[in-house]
Formats: structure tokens, C-alpha cells, sequence
């Protein structure tokens, strides 16, 4: 027997219609829920500020104590001890002075200084660089100069070579006059050198240098120049 129904009570007929309404009401009330806003209340309901009283707390300053070092010793008591003498004794400590002034008559004795071996050996030996009468070569510097321009043979491998310079001698004018001990002092080639000492050495006798009137032993420097012509 089939059961027979009206289409007003069929609620399937329906069912989609009912569902679609629904979800139309519930994404309303989430859009409603999210616009949703309340207004802030007023200021006067959020209370009052109550300001307090702090007590201020005084804290005592202390100072430490200086400890005043002791007072010093007072100085000892000088006691002063007078020794009375009569003027009839005599003081076996009194200083004799004698009389120093002398006259025509009066003999002075000088113990003579002796000049040991060794202090004149020093004295020859020694050489100085600046005396009060410095050498001089016989006829002055002007002379000096011929006689080394005159002197001088220029070494034939220098000239080969094209070697040229100037070249210090140092010697020394001992106290008789005579060069000796004759050296490089800045040399320009080993030729030139050998040269420079072969004229050095072959000077004439100087005019010792005198030191304090005495003759001495005198440090000397001559120049020589080498030039190609």
C-alpha cells in the first residue's frame, strides 16, 4: 500500500530551499559580529589619581676622626760649662805664629822639578794639530804648490783610463823640519795614491811648527789634484 502525501506537507521538496536560508543567516550574524564596536566609557569611571607623600629620609654626614700625631720632644737643656783659668797659667796648646814677611836676606829653598826619561820620550812622540807657529815650507804655500806641480808625474794606466781626482796626503813635519810618516788620508785610484806619496815623501826640509817658542811634532795635509789636460 503506498503512502500518499500532500505536496504541501513534504518537507524534501523543500530541503535545499532551507539550507541555503540558513547559511544566508549565519553569514550574517558573522558579518554583524564583526562590525560589531563599543564606545570607550568616560574618564571619570576609571578612578583617581591619589598622590602620596614620600617622607624624605636625612642621612647623618659622619666624618672620620684625624689622629693629631704626638707633640715632639722637647729639645735637650744645653748646659754651658765655664772653665775658669787664672791668667798665671800657662796653656801648653797655644798656637805659635811666626813671622812670614821676608826681605832681601831671606833664602827660600825650592825643591828642582827633574824631568824623567820617559816625560821627554812623551813630549817627542807626541803630535799636534794646531800649534801657536803652525810648519811652513820654504817660500810659503805658493811655493809649495810649484814644487808638487813641478814634482808630479802623471801614472800612464791613470791617463790610459781617464782616472782623475784630488787626493789628501797627511804627514807629519817633525821638529828638525823633515816630512815623515806620510799616508792617504782620501785617495781617488791606487796609481794616483803611489804618486801622491812618492812627492809627499820627496819635500824639502819644512820650518818646524813651535809651540810656547819650543819646536814639536805637527799634523799636516797637502792636497793634490790630478786633472787631465
Amino acid at each position: 500500500m503506498e503512502l500518499k502525501k500532500s505536496p504541501k506537507a513534504d518537507l524534501e521538496s523543500r530541503k535545499n530551499t532551507y539550507w541555503l536560508l540558513g547559511l544566508v543567516v549565519a553569514l550574517g550574524i558573522t558579518l554583524v559580529a564583526f562590525e560589531w564596536t563599543t564606545k570607550p566609557s568616560k574618564a571619570d569611571s576609571l578612578g583617581q589619581v591619589q598622590a602620596q607623600e614620600v617622607e624624605e629620609e636625612i642621612i647623618p654626614i659622619t666624618r672620620e676622626q684625624q689622629v693629631k700625631p704626638p707633640p715632639p720632644p722637647p729639645p735637650p737643656k744645653v748646659v754651658e760649662v765655664l772653665n775658669i783659668v787664672d791668667d798665671e797659667v800657662k796653656i801648653e796648646d797655644e798656637l805659635e805664629i811666626e813671622d812670614s814677611e821676608a826681605d832681601d836676606n831671606t833664602v827660600i829653598d825650592v825643591a828642582p822639578v827633574i824631568e824623567t826619561a820617559e816625560e821627554e820620550e812623551e813630549d817627542e812622540a807626541q803630535v799636534f794639530l794646531i800649534v801657536e807657529d803652525m810648519p811652513e815650507f820654504p817660500g810659503g804655500d805658493l811655493a809649495l804648490r810649484k814644487y808638487i806641480a813641478n814634482a808630479i808625474k802623471y801614472p800612464v794606466i791613470a791617463q790610459e783610463n781617464g782616472i782623475q781626482g784630488k787626493v789628501y796626503v797627511t804627514f807629519v813635519v817633525g821638529k828638525d823640519g823633515k816630512v815623515t810618516n806620510a799616508s792617504i788620508a782620501r785617495g781617488v785610484d791606487p796609481s794616483l795614491d803611489k804618486e801622491a806619496l812618492r812627492v809627499v815623501n820627496s819635500l824639502p826640509t819644512w820650518k818646524p811648527g813651535k809651540q810656547r817658542g819650543k819646536p814639536v811634532n805637527v799634523s799636516y795635509t797637502v792636497p793634490i789634484n790630478f786633472v787631465l789636460q
